[in-house]
């Protein structure tokens, strides 16, 4: 039996602790994740993904990469991952959005809110999954219906849903605009020890501070020895952007790929994905700096 002291001390505990978790709620919501091919930045976004729906988020990944693959990595079966049509490919979409009649004019002004709910795939982790395929550079000129659907859908997701969303992007960004760019809170360029990858990962965050995206991290994926983990530990440092963490080499995510499987089946058994979520623990957190 609490008496009225310890009643209302309890009390103002829990509402502190409410206030701090809606604080937390309110932080990191938009991550894009970006990389040269091959890095394992799909890897990192779904296990993000996954990691932020386990936190009681409700979440939405979006794949946006030419080669999609985000689907296998949240659990959809390869039978069913390769029956999702990308929204940029979806001819009457596409058509019923942007069309006025006539050849050549396009429809710029369009509600695109029903996009999610009519073609998002609900994946086995909670994470909603939304494919969009390839959204071309805003350099290229191109205006054509799909892009023009594509672009306007990117910034509704980033900007006006209330969801966490974890956007796992081609390598490069100029696409985004600064109209979209500035509401991502935080970008992750994903690398490996390559001296290449380090250097596209060098890029991709200096685009992202000239576009507007405030928190900028390097992640090191496949990490094999403790000499690779110092190389780019010591390449972060030179180049002044914060490394959020090291992924290490892990047999079980390999196994995972080579019998078509989601890396998340092994949670319990892999570092790597472990890794990942601690990446995740560490956003949430705030235990982290961002500089460039």
């Amino acid at each position: 039996m609490y008496n009225d002291a310890e009643e209302l001390g309890l009390f103002k505990e829990t509402l502190i602790n409410f206030e701090k978790r809606g604080e937390t709620m309110e932080k990191h919501l938009k991550i894009a994740v970006s990389g040269k091919g091959g890095v394992g930045k799909t890897l990192v976004a779904g296990v993000l993904a996954e990691y932020l729906a386990s936190k009681g988020f409700t979440v939405l990944a979006i794949d946006a990469d030419p080669t999609p693959n985000l689907a296998l990595t949240l659990g959809v079966p390869p039978e069913e991952a390769s029956k999702i049509v990308p929204v940029s490919e979806n001819t009457a979409l596409v058509e019923s959005k942007t069309s006025t009649g006539m050849p050549g004019v396009y429809n710029l002004s369009f509600s695109v809110a029903d996009i999610v709910e009519n073609f998002s795939v609900k994946t086995p982790y909670n994470v909603h999954l939304l494919v969009m395929g390839t959204v071309r550079s805003a350099g290229s000129g191109c205006m054509c219906p799909a892009n023009t659907l594509i672009r306007a859908l990117l910034h509704h997701l980033i900007v006006k849903r209330k969801e966490a969303v974890v956007t796992d992007m081609e390598a490069g960004l100029e696409h985004m605009g600064r109209g979209t760019a500035e509401h991502v809170e935080t970008m992750l360029a994903v690398t490996d020890s390559s001296l290449k990858s380090m250097e596209t990962a060098k890029r991709l965050c200096g685009l992202a501070k000239q576009i507007g995206i405030k928190e900028r991290f390097i992640v090191e994926n496949k990490v094999a020895s403790q000499r690779e983990g110092e190389l780019i530990e010591q390449f972060a440092k030179q180049n002044g952007i914060p490394l959020l963490g090291l992924i290490p080499h892990d047999d079980a995510i390999l196994r995972a790929d080579r019998e078509g499987e989601t890396p998340l089946k092994y949670v319990n058994q892999s570092t790597g994905v472990a890794a990942i979520r601690k990446l995740g623990e560490k956003l949430l957190t705030g235990n982290s700096s961002s500089s460039l």
